[in-house]
């Protein structure tokens, strides 16, 4: 194997001229790791505030992005123990050390060594990534690797957000913000397979009917009605139970608006900005809750998996791109014209 590999790297924080696609070293492997060739690399909005840059957040570089990752088992640390060369396999985004109080809890995301692959660490817009052999999971063939690499981080995320901080039971209402979105599309699934009545909102028809086919009950199209008003209609003025929530400013309000009494809302995300709006008073006085979400625990991505490794869950690509057009692929996403999630595809997979 030759000792470089294919990869496109960022090569400061700014917009799309900091993409390139280059040679970089081959990822070197410990005895306990192992090197996963890379046949698909999923999109996601962490990838995009990454090459952006945040605050108080420093990457060394060039960075190689992409937390998404499918592929095969290329090479076997040492000390590994039941994986085989070419097992087909998807990486747990999340990386945490397993002991801690927090990750005792199933709480991995407050770990204080907690990582993610393609934002601390280099991920996988490279035909290669070396990552623990803990941290591989096998997968089967009922879907293809595209596929398999829209999975993790929003099937975790939406799954975390919704059956474990929501707590949400059978017979009740979720309001799902942009279903175009990965997460959106995530959340959609896993509430119709909980048993609740999924009401989902997007910009477009097309979108909508996609959402439709996922199973949503009702749909709102944000551009041409009030999403709140929408909902009291569809639940008779009592309001949804739950609202996922994942944009921001934009989406804020109605989803607040949306609420019942004692409704709980999930955020895992701040697309539109990170500040919003809040009458305190609505919130006291309707019992509301407000719950943070951030990724989730390995033992939750293990659950969700087995759920499309049945077919009872399926991923949703929008479209695919070859790794060397990274900056055409972060171009569609911010556009917002997609539904489901973006791929990279090495070059030769």
């Amino acid at each position: 194997m030759a000792a470089v590999m294919n990869a496109t790297v960022i090569t400061r924080h700014g917009g799309m001229e900091v993409f390139a696609y280059t040679e970089r070293p081959l990822p070197t492997i410990r005895s306990q790791d192992v090197l996963v060739r890379v046949k698909a690399c999923a999109l996601n909005h962490l990838d995009i505030w990454t090459r952006q840059g945040m605050p108080g957040m420093t990457i060394p570089m060039p960075h190689i992005l992409g937390c998404d990752v499918a592929g095969v088992v290329e090479r076997i640390g040492a000390s590994v123990k039941g994986l085989k060369i070419g097992t087909r396999v998807v990486i747990a985004p999340g990386q945490s050390c397993g002991k801690c109080a927090w990750c005792k809890q199933h709480r991995d995301s407050l770990c204080p060594q907690f990582r993610i692959l393609g934002f601390q660490i280099d991920g996988g817009y490279a035909e290669y990534v070396a990552v623990p052999a803990s941290h591989v999971i096998p997968v089967n063939s009922r879907w293809s690797f595209e596929e398999w690499a829209a999975v993790p981080l929003v099937f975790l995320t939406a799954w975390h957000m919704l059956m474990t901080r929501a707590g949400l039971k059978r017979g009740e209402t979720v309001l799902v913000q942009a279903a175009g979105s990965g997460v959106g599309s995530a959340a959609i699934q896993i509430a119709r397979w909980a048993g609740a009545r999924v009401i989902t909102t997007a910009g477009s028809g097309a979108k909508l009917q996609r959402a439709k086919m996922l199973g949503a009950h009702e749909t709102v199209n944000y551009t041409t009605d009030d999403v709140g008003e929408r909902v009291k209609v569809f639940t008779k003025g009592a309001g949804v139970d739950v609202a996922f929530e994942h944009v921001g400013p934009q989406t804020w309000p109605a989803s607040v608006k949306s609420l019942g009494k004692g409704g709980r809302l999930v955020t895992c995300g701040a697309t539109t900005g990170p500040k919003v709006e809040l009458d305190l008073r609505f919130v006291f006085t309707r019992e509301l809750s407000i719950t943070g979400c951030y990724m989730g625990s390995r033992k939750e991505l293990n659950q969700v998996l087995k759920l499309l490794a049945a077919g009872k869950l399926r991923p949703v690509v929008d479209s695919v791109f070859p790794l060397r057009d990274a900056a055409k692929a972060h171009e569609k996403m911010l556009s917002r014209d997609h539904c489901g999630k973006i791929v990279l595809t090495p070059e030769g997979t």
